[in-house]
């Protein structure tokens, strides 16, 4: 999936090491735009690292992604991450947390999904990218 949503980045327009970046850890994005980001860090004593991180004008987006082929707990438990996640960088400015994830394993763990969705603005599919969503929505 990461291969996937990086070729859509690029088509897009966005340059590796440039405006976008792979495997970004929150100390880096800190240091290197002066944002800070210790809200989802827990205050410095935790690492996040996003899978992309794309640097517009205006916003930082911290991007995720997965492709789950069969269900589990892990969906449920990601599903639940990545909720708290986008709620905590809610109060952060010039920063977005986006996530591209699909396959039938949600099939069977829709409902966590969906609670996702109901409080992340930025969730995205296949479909969506395929449909221009990284020109839309990194502006």
């Amino acid at each position: 999936m990461e291969n996937l949503v990086e070729s859509f980045i690029q088509k897009a327009g966005f340059t590796k090491g440039v405006n976008y970046f792979k495997e970004m850890y929150i100390h880096q994005i800190t240091d290197k735009w002066n944002i800070d980001l210790s809200a989802i860090s827990n205050k410095g004593k935790s690492e996040k690292r996003f899978d992309f991180v794309i640097k517009t004008t205006n916003m930082i987006y911290g991007i995720e992604t997965n492709f789950y082929s069969s269900s589990g707990s892990k969906l449920n438990e990601t599903a639940r991450s990545y909720k708290t996640l986008a709620l905590e960088t809610e109060e952060i400015d010039g920063f977005t947390f986006v996530w591209f994830t699909d396959g039938k394993g949600w099939n069977n763990a829709r409902h966590n999904l969906e609670e996702t969705f109901d409080v992340m603005e930025h969730i995205y599919n296949i479909k969506d990218l395929e449909d221009g969503i990284v020109s839309e929505a990194f502006k």
